[in-house]
């Protein structure tokens, strides 16, 4: 594993992208850095006692940064690896009053406590499996204005797609001299939807690499694994329009990187393509965030054409 020369604290955080935000270190493509994230509640739940109306809501989902890339300039992709995630002892899952697709089934507000143990999650006595660490927030200034970290536009912000683990790199569209890149919200594991609002909400510390793709990006973060590059679209509430934006979005590179038609991409990623939702745990206040899955293939190697 490639060894950090630059460490973070969890206590070097925003609560918001902002297009002026300043940044709290200045690093050089190709950087390795640790940070330490809190989790989500700011170290606020502790207990099962602890629940959503007992806290500070100002103080949900901090992203340590920001980070400035010497080099970063509008319109470039600001590649983000994420090397190693550790998720800490003990993290927390919600159900939250007016939140997620059971809510009409369920008494709120309720808080359960997990246990991490050698690279296993225990829920109860009976209940356990194997940690998928992930973050939810990782994105970027924006192009204006000032985003909450509890939502997600083209910048990025709280994505929460799954996908968004260890070996995975995220591309995010520079909108700003310097990206300037926040990360925070890891989870223990989440499920495709974070149906109830939360993951294993848990902090802890990662390594991660940072990358330029100069004169290339997307029109939303787009997430790179081994075997498939993942295109996100969201939208305040509208499901439907948020699959389209992960749909056109896939299509888009297709045909401008790789040289389908439309007709073909079209096809391609109904066949071999696979569209599912990142975020939506609605009604809630937060975004709803929907990705399209495309293979790895000799035709589709990557996102963009280098």
């Amino acid at each position: 594993m490639q060894t950090p020369t630059v460490r973070i604290g969890k206590d070097q955080h925003v609560w918001s992208y902002a297009a002026d935000m300043d940044c709290v270190v200045s690093v050089d493509p190709g950087t390795v850095l640790e940070i330490e994230t809190w989790d989500c509640f700011t170290g606020q739940v502790q207990s099962e006692s602890d629940n959503l109306e007992k806290l500070d809501t100002s103080r949900v989902n901090s992203a340590t940064g920001p980070i400035y890339v010497n080099g970063a300039e509008p319109g470039d992709s600001l590649s983000v690896t994420l090397i190693d995630i550790k998720p800490g002892p003990q993290g927390a899952g919600m159900v939250i009053p007016e939140w997620g697709q059971l809510i009409d089934q369920v008494k709120s507000p309720v808080t359960r406590i997990f246990k991490v143990e050698n690279g296993i999650i225990h829920m109860n006595e009976r209940v356990s499996w194997p940690v998928r660490p992930m973050f939810g927030v990782i994105g970027v200034a924006p192009a204006e204005g000032e985003y909450a970290t509890f939502l997600a536009d083209r910048h990025g912000g709280n994505m929460d797609d799954q996908l968004n683990g260890i070996g995975a790199t995220i591309h995010l569209p520079v909108f700003q001299p310097g990206g300037k890149l926040a990360i925070g919200d890891m989870h223990a594991s989440m499920g495709d939807g974070e149906i109830s609002g939360t993951g294993v909400e848990i902090g802890g510390t990662a390594i991660i690499k940072v990358d330029l793709i100069k004169g290339k990006q997307g029109g939303w973060p787009i997430t790179e694994t081994a075997d498939s590059w993942i295109t996100h679209g969201t939208t305040a509430d509208n499901i439907d329009q948020a699959l389209k934006n992960a749909c056109e979005e896939a299509a888009k590179l297709l045909v401008n990187e790789w040289g389908f038609t439309i007709e073909d991409a079209f096809i391609f990623l109904s066949v071999a393509g696979d569209l599912g939702i990142a975020q939506y745990c609605h009604p809630s206040p937060g975004s709803v965030i929907a990705k399209m899955r495309v293979p790895k293939t000799a035709a589709t190697p990557s996102p963009f054409r280098i």
